[in-house]
């Protein structure tokens, strides 16, 4: 099961990179988040106990966290405010230092949460919740909810 977990996430860190070197940037920032999405689920399931925790898998995840805060916010140029169902909120581009902040915090917190370098579940769960603290701030302000 570990393995099985584990591969997955590292195929899945594989093909991203791929997938958004392609792809136009509102496409590029859905498979952010779509990775990002796989990872919280993951890493929800490690805490709750719904699969084994794994030190590997888990550094993997906050790493992936990483990755897709420091490139993220490059993925907002101005001519990417509609199209491709996108759900970035306006507030990105009429509040820009507040987007800058609001993302700046993010890259900071999943730097930090990664070099935990967490070996148990305890320590993962901080270096977690350091990551996921961000989401409902940026979801709030800077996404339109569609469906």
């Amino acid at each position: 099961m570990k393995r099985d977990v584990l591969a997955a996430v590292l195929a899945s860190a594989l093909i991203l990179p791929a997938a958004i070197a392609t792809a136009g940037p509102i496409e590029d920032r859905q498979a952010i988040m779509k990775g990002n999405g796989r990872d919280t689920k993951l890493g929800g399931d490690m805490l709750k106990g719904v699969t084994p925790f794994d030190a590997a898998t888990a550094n993997k995840i906050l790493a992936n966290y990483a990755a897709a805060a420091k490139a993220f916010p490059a993925h907002f140029p101005a001519n990417s405010k509609t199209g491709a169902e996108t759900e970035a909120a306006p507030a990105i581009w009429d509040k820009p230092a507040d987007w800058k902040a609001a993302t700046a915090k993010f890259q900071a917190d999943t730097a930090a949460a990664a070099a935990l370098k967490p070996a148990d579940a305890a320590t993962f769960g901080k270096a977690f919740g350091m990551v996921t603290a961000n989401c409902k701030s940026c979801h709030e302000g800077f996404r339109i909810k569609k469906g």
